[in-house]
Formats: structure tokens, C-alpha cells, sequence
């Protein structure tokens, strides 16, 4: 087969989308002599597959089609050429963001999230109609499409009305070379050197995006903790700003234990396993997540994980991970309590965080996705689902038998005043 992927929504490598490309492809090396894989790959780009380079064919794209008008744009026109020039079998487009409308060759696309339809305040209103309008025509023009959730898939069922049988789950990996539970001791040092983080601490890893990563009530859960308990444990934010930072921004200015609250920005790739390995407790109250890797890579490295189950969160942590109530703040306040101050039930949700992250690699990833592209290119289309759809399932915290049930959501609506500095 030949194989074309776009990569031109990798973000650098900084977000999931780009995580899921670098994975893959490099998952995918192992089938280059058998396969050849052409990569479309903005020009800048280009240094993040140097570890592809002897093995996978590496097309330049202009920096000018960077800008996201000017990438649609690339991807409904340019593309659909190139595919023909190239020869390809098919192509893969691993966004809902830039699937084409042109069919060149059998199109297959990644949705990783119908994030649009869950959260009204998630983009700005021309993301918001290209997700919910735009992106719902461009899937019905796909032969198959991978879903990196059981919850994408019932969403795209839903939402964009598509027909299962065109639906592949595919759970995301991990890189375990990464993320593993090495020495703590040695994490701890390298945190305190680096960032200054000498106490015990709650860390969140996400982009300080408002609402849908809800650092706001993960704030003000925090300032309950600390009021509570008088504790000197400390809150980390790890993230570069994108939709909304202001908010957060203000809701830790306004913070009365601002001193306790720490932005260390985005975290380069080679410090994110020691920033979890140091942490004594991960937590991820976000609103809604297609997959979600950092409470994976949590407990890949042996930190205990405090987490949501909105969209695919559930069925990602499983029962390894302490439950709460995103949009309950004292639901929140109380976990952050109860496993600061247990480190039996720590050491207990660190032992099933590690079992349960083994189940997700990269190389099943790229079997899995090797199979859609051969069953789409043999004669006669399937006609069964190539991965069945599972229903949503409940979740509960295994150290924690109260919590075995989620509390009702209150509906309300948390914020804060502004204030002066």
C-alpha cells in the first residue's frame, strides 16, 4: 500500500493531535518495508521526523500554508493533486479539522473529539461552525474514520449521523520508554532545580484553556483545601496559554493563596515524566476530553490520579483513578483532601494507575490503524463495524467507596469578580 498522511495540524508536537502523529508514525517504522508512507509535513515541521527520514517519504509544504484559512484551503485544492501525482491508495487525515472533500484516493481520517457539541464556549464562533456545520459534511465524504474513543464514536454516530459500519475505535497508545515510574527521589531534585518546587504538590497538565479545562474551579477547590486544612501542599499548572487564559489568570492573581499556586508555562518534553514522577498527586477536573493522555502518562510514571470521567475520561482511567464531579467544586476540595492526607490510598490508586496504563501502546495503535487502511484497499468493503462500538460505561473510585457513585451535577455557575492588584 501507499499511504499518504497529512501532518500539517501537529502544533509542533505541543498538542494531543501532534502527540498522536510523532506516536504513530514512529509506531509505523517497523511496516516501512512493506508499506511505503508519504508524509505531508509543513516546512518547519520538518526537524520532528528526522527519526523517519531513512524510512518514510518526507514531502515539504510551504510555511505559508501554516495559517489555519490558508491550510483548509491547501487540503481541499493542493492536496487532493498531490494525492493523484503520488500515486496514493489513501489518505489519512488525522483531524476532523482538515478532512477533504475531494476524493483523489480512499479517505480515512482521526477524530479524536466532536468537542463542539459538548462545550458552547470550547472555540470562537468560526471553529465553533466549522465543527459542528462544516466538519459533519466533510466525514460523510470519508470511507472510514478512526475514532480514538468508545465516546467519539457514539458522538459521530450522534452528531454527524454517520453509519458504525464506517467507524473504527482505536484507543490511543502510550510511550512507555517515556513514561515510566523511575526514581522519585531523582525527579524531585531535578523539580526543586528546575521550578523551585520544594513542598508536596497537586499537578494539572493541560493548556490553560477556559472553560473546558475548568482550572478555575480546580482553583477554588483549591483555596477550600487550603483553607481547610492549612496544609503547605502547592498547586501546579503545567501549560502554555490558548483559548481563555485570561480568566485563569485572574482567578490565580485574585487567590488568596496565590503564592501557593505555580504557572511553570508549557514543559518541554524531556521534564514532563519528572514533573509527574515528582508529584505526589495528579489531577484532571476537565470538562470534557476525546481521550485524554496526561492522566495515562500520570500513571504510567506511578502518580496517583484524581480525574473527571466527562466524554471519554471514564472509559480511559477506568477504576484506577480517584472520581469526581468536575463541575461540584467541593467534590473536587474533598478528594484533594482526603489524598493529601492518605498515603495508603495514594500508594493504592499509584499501583492500579501503573497496571492500568499498560494497556495502552502504540504498536497495537499501528496494527489496528494498518488493518483499516488494508480492509478499505481489498476487494468487497466490509460490512460489519471493524471494531465494535462499546456503550458508555460507569466508573468508580476503588479506594474510595463513597464516591462509588458520582454526586448530581449542581448546574450552577462558578466564577469570580475581578479584582485589582
Amino acid at each position: 500500500m501507499h499511504i499518504g498522511i497529512s501532518t500539517s495540524v501537529l502544533d509542533r508536537g505541543r498538542s494531543g493531535v501532534g502527540q498522536y502523529l510523532l506516536a504513530l508514525i514512529r509506531a509505523l517504522l517497523p511496516h516501512a518495508d512493506v508499506h511505503k508512507f508519504s508524509l505531508f509535513v509543513l516546512e518547519e515541521d520538518l526537524p520532528l521526523f528526522n527519526f523517519a527520514r531513512e524510512q518514510i517519504v518526507l514531502i515539504p509544504v510551504s510555511e505559508e500554508h501554516r495559517p489555519a484559512i490558508k491550510n483548509i484551503l491547501w487540503h481541499q485544492t493542493r492536496l487532493p493533486t498531490l494525492a493523484l501525482q503520488l500515486g496514493l491508495d489513501a489518505l489519512h487525515v488525522p483531524t476532523y479539522r482538515r478532512m477533504l472533500w475531494p476524493r483523489p484516493c480512499r479517505l480515512v481520517a482521526t477524530i479524536h473529539d466532536l468537542a463542539p457539541f459538548h462545550l458552547a464556549g470550547k472555540y470562537d464562533w468560526k471553529r465553533m461552525l466549522y465543527g459542528r456545520v462544516v466538519a459533519r459534511q466533510l466525514a460523510k465524504r470519508q470511507d472510514h474514520i478512526i475514532a480514538v474513543s468508545n465516546q467519539t464514536a457514539r458522538d459521530l454516530v450522534h452528531f454527524f449521523r454517520l453509519s458504525p459500519n464506517r467507524i473504527t475505535v482505536i484507543h490511543n497508545g502510550l510511550d512507555h520508554e517515556r513514561f515510566f515510574p523511575g526514581p522519585r527521589e531523582r525527579a524531585k531534585t531535578m523539580v526543586a532545580e528546575k521550578y523551585g518546587l520544594n513542598r508536596p504538590f497537586f499537578l494539572y497538565v493541560a493548556r490553560l484553556e477556559h472553560p473546558a479545562k475548568n482550572h478555575v474551579r480546580l482553583i477554588a477547590a483549591f483555596e477550600q483545601f487550603k483553607s481547610s486544612t492549612k496544609s503547605d501542599w502547592q498547586l501546579v499548572l503545567a501549560g502554555s496559554d490558548w483559548h481563555g487564559p485570561e480568566e485563569i489568570h485572574r482567578a490565580i492573581r485574585c487567590s488568596m493563596f496565590n503564592p501557593d499556586i505555580r504557572c511553570l508555562g508549557f514543559v518541554p518534553d524531556n521534564a514532563l515524566p519528572d514533573l509527574y514522577r515528582a508529584a505526589d498527586v495528579f489531577i484532571y477536573p476537565s470538562l470534557y476530553e476525546g481521550f485524554g493522555f496526561p492522566p495515562l502518562e500520570a500513571m504510567a510514571c506511578g502518580c496517583p490520579v484524581i480525574s473527571s470521567t466527562r466524554g471519554a475520561l471514564g472509559e480511559v482511567v477506568d477504576r484506577a483513578a480517584a472520581i469526581v464531579d468536575p463541575e461540584d467544586t467541593a467534590s473536587i476540595a474533598e478528594e484533594l483532601t482526603r489524598l493529601a492526607g492518605d498515603g495508603k490510598a495514594r500508594n493504592q490508586l499509584s499501583a492500579a494507575g501503573l497496571l492500568r496504563a499498560q494497556r495502552f501502546e502504540w504498536k497495537r495503535v499501528a496494527a489496528q490503524t494498518l488493518s483499516v487502511w488494508e480492509k478499505l484497499l481489498v476487494p468487497g468493503r466490509p460490512s460489519e463495524p471493524l471494531h465494535r462500538i462499546e456503550p458508555p460505561v460507569k466508573t468508580f473510585n476503588p479506594v474510595s467507596p463513597s464516591n462509588m457513585r458520582l454526586p448530581a451535577l449542581r448546574g450552577r455557575r462558578e466564577g469570580r469578580e475581578s479584582c485589582r492588584l
